[in-house]
């Protein structure tokens, strides 16, 4: 959601931005939107309600996909994506409105490439290599179209082959690098 976002603010402001680093953004192939929701019916089984964040990293640090999380990472995941609730907490993003995302990401409204090859900025998309099968969530594999960065006039793929659709969560430092090669490589 982070990059498809970026590239929408982007498309709105195109001044606001001199470059984009964009981590397997969930930019679909055209041929997606339009097409039927994706079944976000296991988010709305998530769990809502927790005695602590401790209680929750102790239930995620051995599943996936947290258990190859920076254990850092997964604890301000859990800190700061729960809210107090009288004698408990809730995540902060419930799970209904979180399916609810996932159930729109397709709508054709959502689709983006119309506007895509008017970004001139130098963009870096660094993306898992495991590609998602059409119409099915899976949150490790990448959602991104593949041939995304081809279609920036200034776009660069970086596949992670070793890598799933938490990238920052894995592997911060990486990001981090493509981060600083995109600012030490552009015009600014």
């Amino acid at each position: 959601m982070g990059g498809h976002s970026v590239v929408a603010a982007a498309l709105l402001r195109q001044e606001t931005f001199r470059a984009m680093v964009l981590v397997d953004p969930t930019i679909f192939p055209p041929e997606y939107y339009g097409t039927s929701s994706l079944d976000a019916s296991f988010v709305l089984r998530r769990r809502n309600r927790w005695t602590s964040s401790l209680e929750m990293i102790e239930r995620f640090r051995d599943r996936p996909p947290f258990a190859t999380w920076r254990p850092e990472i997964l604890r301000d995941y859990c800190e700061y994506g729960l809210l107090p609730d009288g004698d408990a907490y809730v995540l902060a993003c419930p799970p209904a409105i979180e399916a609810s995302i996932y159930e729109h990401s397709s709508a054709p409204e959502t689709n983006l490439h119309a506007g895509i090859p008017t970004l001139h900025h130098p963009v870096t998309i660094m993306r898992a290599a495991t590609l998602a099968k059409p119409g099915a969530l899976d949150l490790n594999a990448s959602q991104t179209a593949p041939d995304l960065a081809s279609k920036f006039p200034n776009g660069r793929d970086v596949y992670l082959a070793d890598r799933n659709h938490y990238i920052p969560m894995e592997w911060p430092e990486g990001v981090v690098a493509e981060i600083r090669a995109l600012i030490n490589t552009s015009v600014w």
